[in-house]
């Protein structure tokens, strides 16, 4: 691998203020050359839907609120794309100037084996998937710009030789972008493993991180993860501007240190544009059976009484844990919808890939009879639901998580507190950031010698949040967030819409 960082020049966005469109069409013009007249973008995610919903939010919000033609690509390959991905991206409703275009598909099977490590598997995706990259940029007429994330940045090289601008959108937490910024003096300054250190980690003007909250793929130096990782990380000051999945209220003291801490400024670091919160705001429900009912079930059930268990579209827990998780549901006699996925011994991201394909028949791996035992106040659903749909129900009172940073942002905005149960990537800094700098979560706690989080311990936290006064202490603080993004997304002065609007009008400035 190439570890060698291109230099670049920044050019920082206009701060003219932004011309907004009325929305209305000019009957007297085909659709076609309107569609030809408006300033072109494109997107490119990785795999896995961590990634491709938030750039998915922003490129709808581009084709409908600030006048672009936006074209989406997705990196397609024989064995990568899970059904619930091919669900999203044949979604009937995208606005009309947003284009899906699938990059050609690319034979893998002789390259990628299921048993590699996660990020190895997912980079190597990636890699081999980029070779039409230039070609289809060519096919599109160059784009004013390319957004990208952090698993794509061997778009720099190809877009640097077509001159056209490129901009990472970093679709996690504002704590792993600083992190993952000063990884590279990290790497240079440390032996042996960053777990081992003595202290937390201190990334400038930023919180300092617990070495048990790490990244999972930084923990060992040694693997490919790794080396991918810090690869990437590497990359990001390449961007012409980082957007980041946030708004000022949320995370003030990194946003203020990513922009002035000296550390940042001499990397140098592009402008960081919090344009967030992006959330999938609406969701393949009618005509789902399933979906519609969940959502029934829902209706049924007493305003702010349910408890809502998923881990993620690709999370999974031992069963061992799956049973202990069960077992303290069941005991803390609250209602809850459980997202049952079945369960894996080997790793906690083992459905990452294939969300959605594999049988699932919850009695068989659950306890024996916990369905029938639970029927009255319990609903346990097959690997989906709805999420955002179910978050935002009226009967919704908390959110047992795994702190996706998607799932954390669409649990704030709908102004859900959350049991906080990381699984995997840096899941465990956005349960530590939620729960200790945000006040909108609680972390159960692994005993002493133990391996998972027992049943008893599962009630008490599950009873804190749906019943005591903590809970009711979180909920507002979760509703205080919820008018906050609000507010920062509005088009009549919010800070992340006016901080889109200064990036979109210096694309439209473009010759």
């Amino acid at each position: 691998m190439n570890y060698i960082q291109t230099p670049r020049t920044i050019h920082k966005p206009s701060d003219q203020k932004s011309n907004k469109t009325s929305g209305k069409r000019d009957s007297s013009t085909p659709s076609s050359h309107r569609e030809a007249m408006k300033p072109h973008v494109a997107f490119l995610s990785s795999p896995g839907m961590g990634h491709i919903i938030p750039l998915l939010e922003l490129a709808k919000r581009l084709a409908l609120h600030h006048g672009f033609k936006v074209t989406f690509l997705v990196i397609t390959t024989t064995t990568e794309s899970s059904a619930v991905q091919d669900q999203l991206l044949r979604f009937p409703t995208f606005p009309p100037h947003l284009h899906i275009h699938h990059l050609p598909p690319v034979q893998l099977s002789t390259i990628v084996t299921p048993d590699m490590p996660f990020l190895t598997r997912l980079c190597t995706t990636v890699r081999h998937s980029l070779q039409s990259l230039r070609s289809t940029l060519l096919q599109l007429g160059r784009p004013k710009a390319l957004v990208i994330d952090i698993f794509t940045t061997e778009a720099f090289d190809v877009c640097k030789d077509l001159s056209i601008p490129v901009y990472s959108f970093f679709t996690a937490s504002t704590a792993l972008l600083a992190f993952s910024l000063y990884l590279p003096k990290l790497d240079d300054e440390v032996e042996g493993e960053f777990v081992h250190l003595p202290e937390p980690v201190r990334v400038p003007g930023c919180k300092p991180i617990c070495t048990e909250d790490l990244l999972e793929q930084v923990r060992n130096r040694k693997i490919d993860d790794y080396k991918w990782y810090l690869f990437h990380a590497s990359r990001l000051p390449m961007a012409e501007g980082i957007f980041v999945n946030t708004w000022n209220d949320l995370d003030p003291d990194r946003l203020r240190a990513l922009n002035h801490e000296p550390f940042f400024r001499d990397i140098p670091m592009p402008p960081v544009h919090p344009v967030g919160p992006l959330i999938k705001r609406d969701e393949p429900v009618a005509g789902n059976t399933d979906a519609v009912a969940v959502l029934k079930w829902m209706d049924d059930q007493p305003c702010n009484s349910v408890l809502l268990v998923a881990l993620g579209s690709g999370g999974t827990l031992t069963t061992e844990q799956l049973t202990e998780l069960a077992w303290g549901l069941e005991m803390s006699q609250q209602r809850f919808v459980l997202v049952a996925r079945k369960p894996n011994e080997a790793s906690a991201s083992a459905a990452f890939f294939d969300t959605g394909r594999d049988a699932n028949e919850p009695a068989s791996y659950l306890p024996e009879e916990f369905m029938k035992r639970t029927r009255k106040s319990g609903l346990v659903v097959p690997s989906w639901l709805p999420q955002v749909a179910v978050l935002g129900h009226k009967s919704t009172a908390a959110f047992l998580s795994h702190c996706g940073w998607n799932s954390t942002l669409e649990s704030v905005v709908n102004g859900v507190p959350m049991i906080a149960w990381p699984l995997y990537a840096e899941q465990r800094m956005n349960a530590t950031v939620m729960a200790e700098e945000v006040g909108v979560a609680v972390k159960p706690a692994v005993a002493p010698g133990e391996r998972v989080i027992r049943r008893e311990e599962v009630e008490r936290v599950v009873r804190l949040v749906m019943e005591g006064g903590k809970g009711e202490a979180m909920r507002r603080r979760a509703r205080e967030l919820q008018e906050s993004a609000r507010q920062a997304l509005d088009s009549g002065g919010g800070s992340s819409h006016e901080a889109l609007c200064r990036v979109t009008d210096s694309w439209k400035s473009q010759q």
